[in-house]
């Protein structure tokens, strides 16, 4: 026997109430912020898509005359650039317009898909068409790239951060300088080393700025040059190797410099830490 109690009873529902009845409570439902958060994983996954077969299936095909690799390998670069947009924005908005609850789990697994799993992927496809590279060294590489974004967002999830500050390269940022190292098209031993490098940097404690305010407005320009670049490669426009060449090669260095720029002001703190110090034991 069943007994039913009177305080709770009103809670139960009808069973003879249909599904599209009962209200989806606020805080799941879809906002501005998280419809940019999943043109984010769009992206990501279209990168994959556009990486796969218009470079990776026309090499295995023998159907690769250069151009429509080079078309598609823009073409996806591009993508992570559109989804580094809808990252940068989707935060943005959130702080201005109502979030939902979901909006930092849907954050999370866009990231992982547009600069874990694409970038990875990319490396990947890089060690089958390149001809000085290793495949299964290759491989290896791009793991180590998708397993530091992971970290990287679960550190993200659960270890405070100073406000203003990203522990760690971000993973948008570390994605491109990824792609950035194997367009450059260095010799094997080289690129892979710089791979690597970005990944450490991405589990590192180096402190990066937020893109807020001016530095948004930088990022925001600085990724609109760098479409221009990649659609004159593609296109394959008078000094448009040159121009992908120097748009890599000023990620690169930008990845290098801000890590040492972080490091010398954290020695600078710390020397003036112990200077007041000193100064305080006087008498």
């Amino acid at each position: 026997m069943t007994v039913i109690d009177p305080e709770t009873q009103a809670g139960w529902a009808p069973e003879n109430e249909e599904e599209g009845d009962v209200d989806i409570p606020l805080s799941t439902r879809l906002s501005i912020a998280d419809t940019l958060t999943l043109g984010n994983a769009i992206c990501g996954f279209m990168a994959v898509y556009f990486t796969t077969t218009g470079v990776l299936i026309p090499h295995l095909t023998g159907m690769d005359d250069g151009g429509m690799a080079r078309h598609s390998a823009a073409m996806a670069v591009i993508l992570m650039l559109l989804a580094s947009v809808f990252d940068l924005f989707d935060g943005l908005v959130a702080r201005k317009l109502r979030a939902s609850a979901m909006g930092a789990e849907l954050d999370n697994l866009s990231d992982l898909i547009s600069f874990g799993l694409a970038p990875a992927y990319f490396v990947v496809t890089w060690g089958m068409v390149a001809q000085d590279a290793n495949q299964q060294v290759s491989v290896v590489a791009a793991v180590v790239v998708l397993l530091a974004v992971v970290l990287r967002l679960a550190r993200f999830s659960c270890v405070p951060m100073r406000d203003g500050m990203f522990q760690g390269m971000p993973g948008p940022f570390g994605a491109l300088t990824v792609v950035a190292i194997v367009l450059l098209e260095l010799p094997f031993l080289p690129t892979l080393l710089a791979i690597i490098g970005v990944a450490w940097l991405m589990v590192s404690r180096v402190e990066y700025p937020k893109p807020r305010g001016r530095l948004a407005v930088a990022m925001l320009s600085w990724i609109v040059l760098s479409m221009g670049m990649l659609t004159a490669w593609a296109l394959d426009a008078p000094a448009g190797q040159r121009l992908l060449q120097t748009g890599c090669a000023l990620q690169i260095v930008l990845g290098a410099m801000i890590p040492l720029f972080a490091t010398a002001r954290r020695v600078n703190t710390f020397r003036d830490n112990r200077r007041e110090a000193r100064a305080a034991q006087l008498p």
